[in-house]
């Protein structure tokens, strides 16, 4: 424990310590901690300090192989500690390994004990390895100068210490003079020269022994000189001793003294001693209880320091003594109190004065440093204002508005704040904490479940209609929250909001909207009308997504209900999403298909329901997708005036108004939130925090705390999954913990018991070719991980759920595919590696809540357990995240450029005040205006500002002038309208980010290369936060060396070489070993396929043919991961390497395999039999053939008629069951210009028939003619699948430059009669039509050709088209006629009315 601090209350009353300097920049507990974590990661023994050690003095040659050393010592190291904990931990490993191997020249059984004892099971190769780098590490270096430098350096032989406690305190020199009559108890000893230090403190005590038995030889004290002094030594020789390397002096001497100055007896105070000190204390131990008086009396005596105190007086009248007085304490005195010590100062006095026969009045006006009376003076007005003032003034304290659905105990809370992990927090009552030197725990019992209600009912399936029960098959009746929610979800249109814990049955409420749904669409037959609604169910993951379409579609398939998912990973045709009506999705994939607004726009026209499930991620990195789907959602139901009922779930938060507000739910009906009372198993929390900061010893007290916690509820005879964050984590926890409880003879509690079909479960386990699984399995241990064959992860699964394993070591995977509860959960660690920031960072909430959701197992546990192992910094984080304090903030400001760029790209937001509008839909306006501080709006501008108009204003333009930078709209400032552009909807529709789209107008043009397609790629801002680390130097120069075709522009040294090597690793199927790097490659080939999508489309609109045609074969190469030379028929996952191999080497290409005969090329590979394999994968390579026919339809446009015929044989397991998809352009190679691009679907169907496919389009001809034009097609899935045809234009004849007006014959005048139908002979006040009507007739009255009529104004064009609408109206009586008005704005009017006199006398 650190020594105290002098109370905040002295300080603010007195001139002790100068003022705060308020100009100063704000420095916040966090950053504090921060800095002494550096500062203590400096301290000791650093992997920096031997690398620095090492090298110095030496020449080139000789660092170059120490460096060798130096990386063969972090490699043992990284084998030993692992990946999973990050540089850090190998590093500190590594300095562990060079401490204990300096002066050793083999491994001998204490070193194997001390690395097992520290890191668990370990190679031993690693070990002799490390120990055989050390040792030659350290020969040129001579022993003695390695021995004085781990001296100097190690804490353990030399503890480092901090700054003196109190140095930093600045005194004021202010005299005051004493008034006499105050009795004050003052020493009669002042030391110029003492400081506030603790060390200090027990020096002045032995130096200052003598000056005070001179000064005060009444006080009754003479003891030896060495009593004060006994403590300090006993301290120092033990530590000296190696022991408690981790602990300051300072904080061990403070610990021995509270102890022995504590009320409990010798034998008790022993046993506590050697439970902190351990058996290498026990003569310390015999020495301090021996002389506990006299260390205490002498410990206590008068402190000789500047202050020139004595201890409280009040303390030893009492006779408690618990600690020594460091500081003056200011305290607060009841009057009576007050009148008591006022008797005692001044019986004391007179007692003084008697002794001594002197008057001290002169020599204490000397020693006072401040007035007492001012102090006094300022510290009761201070509480009279105090009394005064509001107890909280940052926030007003509104009347609680009481919400029918709302069971929130935390917002009636009257527990008393505590501070944990430094943090203030309101926690529940009844909770358990527990501090010791290695980490403090804080256990939150599970919550009493909340009585049932007079008017509470629980729901009967029987109870249910028709499509209820059906739904509902096998359920005898809804849960308790179930039943709750059930009015307001099956019987009304209402949005909804419900907050429950995780486990309480959210997914069936889900299921109740959707019956509702249903029913609003079924006919009174029983028949549903199946295409008038869609429902959109939004699931935060991928593998939650997959969970749930298979839960849906199994409870909704009697009513033939089809549910698909559509997902990253499940494309869906067009015709395939018409054939479903409810679609599983994540907010990513649903955001880009409503940006879309040509083709799905229809989809999202007919949703009715959407359900949003885990809202709280709001304010993680993904809430701004979710943000933008409800903003669009909402506006569309405004616009539209279509009804689209939205359902939040969520997991209990705080600011759950905040959410129902921006879902626009109305909290007096659609709000539900249930505090953790509801869960179905009551959950019972514990939360450790390690608090050293040395990371190998933060990891061995991590399996030391897990180990203890598994084994506890083991003994209870409770099953215990173990989340670690890493696929071989679970290997190493699993031994780590199978090695502590052979160690401590305990593996008798963990071994299986031998039941009847156990003897069945070992067989199957033998059957398996997982070795770790084999080993554990006798052990009672398993483990799980996607990494696993999935029928190794079923057996473990299945195993767990009988029992048969008592500990399952596993990832998070786990936790959100399967459902597989037991009766505790412990995460272990909550350090994970995010690909997407390119670094360490925190288990985000949503996977704890997860995890700790499969604690409780329903039908056997009366409540469930979940544990999180963490940091000590962190553990207040994860208490007011667990315990729901933190309100949930919005990220939307960080994308809020991208989004804007959306709605512009759809076209929903046209200007500054529409896009001012779309804002206030967003969950940012609602915080915003509930907590401008937090989004740099002051009170003021918030005053001024009400609705936030002029802040959302500035926030529009601020983003329209970044988009209009990087080319993505034009915005007009002086109209405030917007308008989108080709790359503003491509970057859309590929979603991405403006900085991207920045560097590729900096960088991108139509010469660039393959290889420097790459590297614009590995720039994009997507991969900026993937950053190299020293330990992946050597690995990615391996994969730079063994997979990249293509020169990787910036090295491996660079962040955006890294991704570059990265990506050609993925294209050459490299295989990755560092942990971190698997993480980076998946990311990067997940985002690269997309952005190169992007450039793909921006080079098409572009009209760069060489170079989209680079950029598509680029997208297949990602997609196959197969280099553009490889051989084509490598596409075909069933060929073996041998005869791939041999195609290549024989360079028997796809057009010489259609001519040769199956036998042939039998022959030619030395395989008879794979001839007709290869023979029909050449054939199923997509192929077609064209032919173009052409026609100028003037001199500058030319119509084309392509005839596409298909020329290969479909597979439905090679080409799926719909189409292949292709992209066709016309290409001037002259010009380097495309004409005319588009894709098309060459439909199953018309390959299996051999039905060609007609496609016609015009383009623009110039003169003089070029001599051709290609026309391409390339397939877009397809490697070597492509077609060219050739226009050729030698033999064009292009139509007249000037061609005549058409010759007016001269005709009889045509009477009206011939229209043959009194009706609209009537219409016309004239007799005959004119020449050009009579001209036109036939055409018009008798034809359905389509017209084009130029004749001058007043010649009769009206009457024309009257002639086409009457065509119409006598062929097709009952069809829809629809006007298009092309004409000048003058003339309208008179049309319209001309029309519409038409339509009038037709309906008489």
């Amino acid at each position: 424990m650190a020594p105290p601090r002098l109370t905040g209350a002295l300080r603010s009353f007195s001139h002790v310590s100068k003022k705060e300097d308020l100009t100063e920049q704000f420095c916040d507990l966090k950053a504090k901690r921060l800095k002494r974590q550096e500062l203590f990661a400096k301290e000791g023994l650093t992997w920096q300090k031997i690398v620095h050690f090492c090298t110095k003095h030496q020449d080139k040659a000789e660092q170059l192989a120490v460096s060798q050393e130096l990386k063969s010592l972090l490699l043992a190291a990284k084998q030993i500690v692992g990946t999973e904990h990050g540089q850090e931990a190998i590093e500190s490993g590594a300095v562990f390994l060079f401490e204990t191997f300096h002066n050793k020249d083999h491994v001998g059984t204490e070193d194997t004990r001390a690395i097992k004892h520290m890191f668990g099971p370990f190679p031993s190769s690693a070990a002799e390895m490390s120990c055989s780098c050390v040792a030659r590490l350290v020969a040129p270096l001579g022993d003695s100068r390695v021995e004085d430098f781990i001296k100097t350096q190690s804490s353990r032989h030399n503890p480092q210490q901090g700054s003196s406690f109190g140095r930093n305190i600045t005194f004021s020199y202010d005299c005051y003079t004493l008034d006499p009559l105050e009795n004050l108890p003052f020493s009669d000893v002042h030391d110029e020269t003492s400081r506030l230090d603790f060390l200090n403190f027990l020096n002045n005590q032995q130096s200052g022994k003598s000056v005070a038995t001179e000064d005060a030889p009444s006080s009754g004290r003479s003891l030896g000189s060495g009593d004060g002094a006994i403590l300090q030594r006993e301290v120092e020789k033990y530590l000296e001793a190696g022991n408690m390397i981790s602990s300051n002096p300072e904080e061990l001497y403070t610990s021995l003294f509270e102890m022995l100055t504590s009320h409990i007896s010798d034998d008790e105070l022993q046993n506590e001693l050697f439970e902190l000190l351990g058996p290498e204390g026990l003569e310390m131990i015999s020495t301090l209880l021996q002389r506990r008086a006299s260390i205490i009396d002498s410990l206590l005596s008068t402190p000789h320091d500047k202050t020139g105190y004595q201890p409280d007086v009040g303390r030893k009248v009492s006779g408690e003594v618990t600690k020594p007085a460091y500081g003056c304490q200011v305290t607060i005195h009841s009057e009576k109190e007050k009148q008591m010590m006022k008797m005692y100062r001044r019986e004391e006095k007179k007692e003084k004065k008697r002794v001594k026969g002197t008057d001290d009045g002169d020599f204490l006006d000397a020693v006072m440093t401040f007035d007492p009376r001012e102090m006094r003076a300022q510290r009761e007005q201070a509480l009279l204002n105090a009394r005064c003032e509001p107890l909280l003034t940052r926030e007003r304290v509104y009347e609680r508005i009481r919400y029918p659905n709302v069971y929130d105990s935390y917002a009636e809370a009257t527990t008393a704040p505590a501070f944990v992990g430094g943090a203030r927090m309101l926690l529940p009552e009844r909770i358990r904490r527990e501090n010791n030197k290695m980490y403090e725990e804080v256990e939150i019992p599970p919550n009493e479940p909340m009585p049932i209600g007079f008017e509470e009912k629980p729901v009967y399936i029987s109870e249910l209609d028709e499509i209820g029960q059906l739904v509902f098959k096998g359920m005898k009746r809804l849960n308790r929250i179930q039943s709750m929610v059930f009015e307001t979800a099956y019987n009304t249109n209402e949005n909804l909001l419900i907050c429950a814990p995780t486990g309480a049955g959210k997914t069936n409420i889900a299921m109740l909207t959707v019956l509702h749904e249903i029913r609003q669409h079924l006919q009174p037959g029983g028949i549903i009308k199946k295409d008038e609604f869609k429902i959109v169910y939004v699931a935060p993951m991928k593998a939650l997504a997959a969970e749930m379409t298979n839960y849906f579609s199994k409870r909704l398939e009697p009513l033939g209900i089809a549910v698909k998912e559509l997902t990253g990973d499940m494309q869906l045709t067009k015709g395939e999403i018409l054939r479903t009506q409810m679609l599983v999705t994540t907010p990513e994939k649903w955001d880009v298909v409503t940006r879309k607004s040509v083709g799905d726009v229809a989809l999202s026209q007919i949703v009715r329901l959407l359900i949003l499930d885990e809202v709280h991620l709001l304010h993680e990195d993904r809430g701004p997708v979710l943000e933008s789907l409800v903003a669009r959602t909402i506006r569309q139901v405004e616009s539209t005036q279509s009804m689209i009922r939205i359902l939040g779930l969520s997991a209990t938060l705080p600011n759950y108004l905040d959410v129902a507000s921006f879902l626009h739910v109305n909290p007096y009906i659609g709000l539900f939130f249930f505090d953790s009372r509801f869960r179905p198993v009551p959950l019972g929390q514990t939360f450790v925090g390690i608090k050293t900061i040395n990371k190998i010893q933060q990891i061995h007290d991590t399996e030391e705390v897990c180990y203890n916690k598994v084994l506890e509820q083991v003994k209870a005879g409770h099953q215990v999954m173990v989340f670690v964050h890493a696929r071989n984590a679970t290997v190493r926890t699993a031994m780590s913990l199978i090695e502590m409880a052979k160690n401590h003879g305990e593996m008798c509690f963990f071994q299986p018991d031998q039941g009847p079909d156990y003897g069945q479960c070992e067989k199957q386990i033998q059957r398996s070719r997982n070795k770790q699984m084999k080993e554990m399995f006798p052990e009672g241990f398993g483990i799980h991980h996607a990494g696993m064959l999935r029928s190794d992860r079923s057996l473990m699964e299945n195993l767990f759920s009988k029992g048969h394993l008592k500990v399952l070591v596993c990832t998070a995977t786990l936790a959100w595919g399967v459902n597989l509860p037991a009766h505790a959960v412990i995460i272990k660690g909550t350090q994970i590696y995010d690909a997407k920031r390119g670094a360490f960072v925190d288990l985000g909430i949503l996977d704890v809540m997860q995890i700790f959701g499969r604690a409780g197992r329903p039908q056997f546990d009366k409540f469930g357990e979940g544990t999180i192992i963490t940091s000590h910094d962190k553990l207040s984080h994860y208490l007011t995240l667990l315990t729901q304090q933190n309100p949930i903030e919005s990220q939307f400001l960080t994308s809020l450029a991208d989004n804007l760029n959306a709605e512009i790209a759809l076209g929903t937001v046209t200007n500054v005040d529409e896009a001012v509008k779309w804002l206030s839909y967003t969950y940012l306006y609602v915080r915003m205006r509930t907590n401008p501080l937090a989004y740099g709006i002051n009170h003021k501008a918030l005053q001024m500002d009400q609705g936030l108009e002029l802040y959302r204003k500035e926030l529009v333009i601020e983003s329209a002038r970044k988009l209009d930078k990087a080319r993505m709209i034009r915005f007009e400032e002086r109209t405030g309208y917007f308008a989108s552009t080709d790359l503003g909807r491509t970057a859309s529709h590929f979603y991405i980010r403006y900085n991207t789209i920045e560097t590729f107008n900096e960088l991108f043009n139509s010469q660039r290369t393959e290889a420097d397609i790459l590297s614009i790629v590995s720039k994009a801002e997507e991969f900026e936060q993937l950053k190299v680390r020293d330990e992946e130097l050597e690995e990615l120069d391996q994969l730079l060396c063994n997979y990249c075709e293509l020169p990787a522009a910036g090295g491996v040294e660079n962040g955006y070489g890294k991704v570059n090597v990265l990506l050609q690793t993925y294209i050459g199927r490299g295989e990755v070993d560092s942990f971190s790097l698997i993480s980076d490659l998946s990311y990067v080939a997940q985002n690269a396929a997309r952005i190169v999508r992007a450039l793909f489309e921006i080079a098409l609109r572009k009209r760069w043919p060489a170079m989209t045609y680079r950029l598509l074969t680029l997208c297949k190469v990602i997609d196959k991961r197969l280099w553009g030379f490889a051989h084509p028929l490598r596409q075909f996952p069933h060929l073996s390497q041998v005869v791939l191999s041999r195609l290549e080497e024989k360079n028997l290409t796809v057009d010489k395999l259609k001519e040769m005969r199956k036998d042939e090329i039998g022959h030619m590979l030395h395989h008879v039999n794979i001839g007709l394999t290869v023979k029909q994968c050449v054939h199923q390579i997509p192929s077609i053939t064209l032919e173009a026919s052409i026609q100028p339809i003037t001199r500058t446009v030319l119509r084309v008629r392509l005839l596409v015929t298909p020329d290969f044989c479909w597979n439905d397991q090679v080409h799926g069951s719909v189409g292949e998809p292709w992209w066709l352009w016309v290409e001037d190679p002259i010009n380097d210009h495309i004409y005319h691009s588009e894709y098309f679907l060459l439909q199953k169907k018309q390959v299996l028939t051999g039905e060609p496919q007609h496609i016609v389009f015009t383009i623009p001809i110039f003169e003089p003619l070029p001599s051709q034009y290609y026309i391409k097609a390339v397939s877009d899935r397809w490697l070597g699948a492509e077609a060219v045809c050739i226009i050729n234009f030698q033999n064009l004849i292009l139509p007249e430059r000037h061609p005549p007006h058409t010759e007016l014959l001269d005709l009889q005048p045509l009477p009206v009669t011939a229209l043959g139908n009194l009706e609209y002979e009537s219409l016309y006040k004239f007799t005959h039509f004119n020449p050009i009507q009579t001209q036109i007739f036939h055409t018009m009255y008798h034809n359905d050709t389509n017209v084009l009529l130029g004749a001058p104004t007043g010649s009769g064009k009206t009457i024309a088209a009257e002639l086409a609408m009457f065509r119409v109206f006598n062929k097709y009586p009952s069809s829809k006629l629809e006007i298009l008005l092309c004409a000048v704005h003058r003339r309208k009017k008179v049309l319209n009315s001309e029309i519409h006199s038409v339509f009038e006398r037709r309906r008489l």
